[in-house]
């Protein structure tokens, strides 16, 4: 270790140490001494534009106490080495890590997870079940770490990171919002502070790749405010740490990559060196030079028997409604010219209402918070079971989700599918990190199950249900129904 010698405060000759110097005498990592400077009371001399130390005193103050939580910054900071030493694939810190869909895509595409910031406790303990090697930040609140702390605990030094992943939770900017209230709270909505936690992460990281994922509404012309935020941010970014983040945005739909559900989002992806990551090609479809669409059928047919458990019964006024509705269809059917009988107005429900699947195509979008009558049902117009709805999320079938019925079904229905994220963690690979011979098969894609059996037939509309016949008026437009516009004259509606 090399020092200086230089008169002390009161005229005594003692060696200056540096920040790093004084780290490795208090066997803590690297950082972990600053914020005691100040608001602890660390004894330090600003001289020109470094801190430097004495070690008398240092050891003095912590001796009365001034470091009371030095055993868990040595412990964070052992627990960094060790991590480090198991590391043999490119590094990933991932955020909002929800069931960790995003997360094992990557891992089955090479990545090594060094920490995961999750709140939701069902969530944790989804992630401490299936992977208990993967480190958890405690508490699981992004606002509650300096960016540095969570370097700290993945092990982690600036610059260090290949990979910060994670997907801000996407209630503020979602389409769902559009329907109930004729708009959403985008910005407004306090859960859009997650984009400003997510760019001071990746300040103190400065990754040599940034992914993040979202809804298709952060995007929406004329409501991108989000999206700005975030190129603004990395705008700044660049200017101070003389980095080159130049963001990328990718919509995509995982139908289009062999995942069995048709599921768009956003992906935004930036480079620190500024490399531009380019769109890759549908492998999947209906045309020429594509392989067909993988299907329910394929995902869950082996699932599919004629009885199942009570918790799978649908409730709700139109439970029994659903038995009349083809594969494939929605409440649609029951409208003017849609083949049924018109118990509803066109358009004048939302589009998941009584949606049920077809076994010879993708699934529907998976829903994360579903009403009674919100689908996708299942063909034989029933709930789909939580192991069905981790297969259209082509989760591992090892997995298991933590929690009840509905806080499974929200873990998976905001996860990114997994198959999907391995494909984006190959490209990532393969595009900016440089690695050879990458991969191009997908591990996680469900196999061809052959040709499905016919569709369920479909029974006749309840007596009960018939009375609803009649004119009905089409919906007037988006952001124009009953709904909205009481929201409009009232905004405290819409809360």
């Amino acid at each position: 270790m090399m020092t200086s010698t230089c008169s002390g405060p009161q005229g005594m000759s003692e060696p200056w140490l540096g920040a790093e110097e004084v780290a490795r005498h208090l066997d803590v990592a690297k950082g972990t001494n600053d914020p005691w400077i100040e608001p602890r009371g660390l004894p330090a001399y600003r001289i020109g534009r470094f801190w430097k130390f004495k070690i008398s005193e240092v050891d003095t103050w912590v001796q009365r106490g001034g470091a009371a939580d030095i055993e868990e910054a040595r412990k964070t900071k052992k627990e960094g080495a060790r991590v480090r030493s198991k590391v043999k694939g490119p590094t990933v810190l991932s955020l909002f890590t929800g069931a960790g869909g995003l997360d094992l895509g990557l891992e089955a595409a090479g990545f090594q997870t060094r920490l995961c910031v999750e709140i939701d406790d069902e969530a944790r303990a989804t992630i401490r079940r299936n992977r208990p090697g993967w480190r958890l930040a405690t508490p699981g609140n992004i606002h509650e770490h300096a960016p540095r702390d969570l370097l700290a605990l993945g092990g982690l030094r600036e610059g260090e990171l290949d990979l910060l992943a994670g997907g801000p939770p996407c209630q503020p900017f979602s389409k769902s919002g559009y329907w109930s209230a004729g708009d959403s709270k985008r910005l407004g909505d306090p859960r859009a502070a997650t984009l400003d936690a997510y760019l001071r992460v990746v300040e103190a990281a400065l990754p040599r790749v940034m992914l993040l994922e979202n809804v298709r509404g952060l995007t929406f012309n004329g409501k991108d405010e989000g999206l700005r935020l975030l190129e603004q941010g990395l705008e700044r970014l660049n200017r101070r740490k003389k980095t080159n983040y130049q963001v990328t945005v990718l919509h995509l739909n995982a139908a289009c990559y062999g995942v069995p559900q048709l599921r768009e989002r956003v992906f935004i992806i930036a480079s620190r060196a500024g490399t531009i990551f380019r769109e890759f090609a549908v492998t999947h479809g209906d045309g020429d030079g594509l392989e067909p669409y993988r299907t329910s059928w394929d995902a869950i047919g082996d699932l599919d028997v004629p009885v199942w458990p009570e918790e799978l019964e649908p409730t709700g006024k139109w439970a029994n409604l659903l038995p009349s509705i083809p594969e494939g269809q929605n409440y649609l059917w029951h409208t003017p010219g849609g083949g049924g009988e018109p118990l509803f107005g066109w358009r004048t429900r939302f589009w998941s209402f009584l949606l049920k699947l077809a076994k010879d195509r993708p699934s529907w979008t998976i829903q994360a918070e579903p009403g009674p009558a919100t689908g996708p049902f299942h063909w034989r117009s029933r709930l789909l079971s939580v192991r069905e709805l981790c297969r259209l999320q082509t989760f591992p079938d090892d997995y298991v989700i933590e929690g009840g019925r509905r806080s499974a079904q929200r873990q998976v229905g905001n996860a990114v599918p997994c198959a999907l994220a391995e494909l984006l963690g190959l490209e990532i690979q393969r595009q900016i990190l440089g690695m050879p011979f990458v991969r191009t098969q997908l591990k996680l894609l469900p196999e061809h199950r052959g040709l499905p059996p016919p569709p369920q037939r479909r029974e006749r509309v309840p007596k009960a249900y018939l009375a609803h016949r009649g004119k009905h008026q089409p919906h007037p437009g988006t952001g124009l129904g009953p709904g909205a516009a009481c929201r409009k004259q009232d905004p405290n509606l819409a809360e």
